[in-house]
């Protein structure tokens, strides 16, 4: 891990001031009274899994697939995910009360997509690491893309409608009626990378510098746990006023936020243990998220990275004092509109590279139909091209690196919280459901009965909230504890107790939705120290206005095989 005062040595365009008091604490945490800076408010589906599996190390393991061109893996029983870009419609988010126009032009001719040629990859540098030349020329590029018509599908306005009409149901899948969705699902990843790819190429033809590369926000270490400064400048063309006023340098992130202005001291050291374990994660259901195939309609299979901090930043940066709550990056309709959007998700695919390192053996899905699924994105020429998840394995080759900064979330593990004494006398009842988030809500779950241990070799232990219905036009949230009762108000993102969490970022229709969430426990349960335990106190606790919007319908442990 790198030393303290490296990691402290900020350039003068990170913002963040950071005490190395802040930085890493071990001792209890003490409580905080709530601290709000507006006066005006006191299972992937197993179809030929097996033999299409086979078939794709035949063709020379799974690294050897980010290779292939889309032709190569075309094979029979396809149900992978493609958007209707032909018969795109105009969206309504309901927090809009109208419909907004987010469609390409026209499309007359889609091309294949074929990687490119690069001798030396680009090197995508962090926001609070660039240099003055590096400013300069993301200013102006985003400043040529602004000025560029809006119907230029190239320009900023249409990159901006991108995120909208891929995120707010503009598109129909192929050959289906069904809504072609990139969040809550294994799409997440690839999508952004490819839509990520595109900005950055008609920036560089813009700017008539094939090296120029996209920076990221680098939210995950301390120097870049604050909104960059030179996002925040009015005169420059990286300003976006619909952000939260109250989120300015040198306000430090919170990674688990869910709506309240929490003053903590050791907020810093918590992110990291966050870090730490929303990227452990073992599997590509749990990073990457579920796959869903063609004809299933979305339903919420994020996977760790997207559900937090994802989806957390989002909220944290949009203006919850817009005439829209939450726009622009608060709001998935309108996120593309903040040219922040793009350093953000340009560190959640740095994630990706990441997590794909931390062991030494194949990572990603190798389900056929994720490998086929596609998308359709307009390139610096104004061409429309079809490029394929396959083709978003590796950022290489795709042409482009990440700047090398520390990463000391590597070295910073969750850590057990005071040890509080239940005697068997207190534990929580096991409570009836479906239950209305209103308040906090606490229930004894028995654990599955198994004849021998060996029976959990090969199992996780997964934690399923079934039938949560809820309305996605809300920034909704709240937390999932283990083993705490009525006394874990001290409990938060970075205590093995945690157990994960729920963000919504608004959009789509007022119609709720109904989904279940799984979170993996295995590890916990073992370093509670659980593993005797018939039973398990689970809290869940929103956080946020709204928690009358959520129902839960159930809750259950279960064994699920180990993929």
């Amino acid at each position: 891990m790198a030393s303290l005062s490296s990691l402290l040595s900020v350039s003068p365009y990170s913002g963040c001031k950071i005490q190395p008091s802040v930085i890493p604490l071990n001792k209890r945490r003490g409580v905080n009274n709530h601290v709000s800076c507006k006066a005006s408010n006191n299972g992937e589906d197993s179809v030929n899994k097996f033999d299409r599996r086979d078939m794709l190390f035949g063709l020379g393991g799974l690294y050897g697939v980010a290779t292939l061109s889309g032709k190569d893996i075309a094979l029979a029983d396809d149900w992978s995910l493609s958007p209707d870009v032909h018969n795109c419609k105009p969206v309504k988010p309901s927090a809009v009360g109208k419909k907004m126009d987010c469609c390409p032009p026209k499309i007359k001719e889609i091309i294949e997509f074929t990687p490119p040629v690069v001798p030396t990859p680009r090197v995508r540098p962090a926001v609070h690491l660039m240099t003055p030349e590096q400013i300069a020329d993301l200013e102006k590029g985003i400043q040529m893309m602004k000025m560029l018509p809006e119907d230029d599908p190239r320009s900023f306005a249409h990159q901006a409608k991108v995120h909208c009409a891929y995120c707010d149901d503009a598109y129909k899948q192929m050959d289906s009626t069904m809504d072609f969705q990139v969040h809550e699902n294994a799409l997440f990843f690839p999508f952004h990378r490819a839509y990520l790819y595109f900005f950055e190429r008609i920036l560089c033809h813009l700017l008539e510098k094939p090296d120029f590369a996209i920076p990221f926000w680098n939210w995950d270490a301390p120097p870049g746990m604050c909104m960059p400064k030179i996002y925040t400048k009015p005169s420059s063309s990286l300003y976006d006023e619909n952000r939260d006023k109250c989120h300015q340098p040198p306000k430090l992130l919170n990674l688990n936020y869910g709506g309240k202005e929490v003053k903590d001291p050791e907020i810093v050291d918590f992110n990291l243990r966050w870090m730490n374990d929303q990227m452990s994660v073992e599997t590509a259901k749990e990073f990457l998220g579920k796959v869903i195939k063609r004809g299933n309609g979305p339903e919420n299979g994020s996977g760790s990275i997207e559900t937090s901090p994802h989806n957390n930043i989002h909220i944290w940066v949009g203006d919850p004092e817009a005439t829209i709550h939450g726009e622009d990056m608060g709001h998935f309709y309108s996120a593309g509109r903040d040219p922040l959007f793009y350093a953000h998700h340009a560190n959640v695919d740095r994630m990706w590279n990441i997590w794909q390192k931390m062991k030494d053996r194949p990572r990603d899905h190798t389900d056929m139909d994720w490998l086929n699924s596609s998308f359709v994105l307009y390139d610096e020429n104004r061409k429309a091209v079809r490029i394929k998840v396959s083709q978003c394995l590796d950022s290489k080759i795709l042409g482009y690196v990440y700047q090398d900064v520390p990463i000391p979330w590597k070295d910073t593990p969750p850590i057990r919280r005071p040890k509080q004494e239940r005697s068997l006398g207190n534990l929580p009842p096991t409570i009836d459901f479906p239950q209305i988030l209103s308040s906090d809500i606490t229930t004894m779950v028995d654990r599955p009965e198994v004849a021998s241990p060996e029976e959990r070799i090969n199992k996780n232990e997964v934690l399923v909230l079934e039938d949560v219905e809820y309305d996605p036009t809300l920034p909704l949230h709240f937390d999932v504890l283990l083993n705490v009762g009525d006394e874990g108000e001290d409990v938060r993102a970075g205590h093995i107790e945690f157990v994960g969490t729920f963000t919504n970022v608004p959009h789509g229709r007022t119609t709720y939705h109904k989904t279940s969430l799984h979170f993996v426990i295995t590890k916990k349960i073992q370093q509670l120290g659980l593993e005797g335990d018939k039973k398990v106190a689970v809290k869940i606790v929103p956080n946020v206005n709204g928690g009358d919007r959520i129902k839960i319908g159930g809750i259950k442990i279960q064994l699920e095989d180990i993929e």
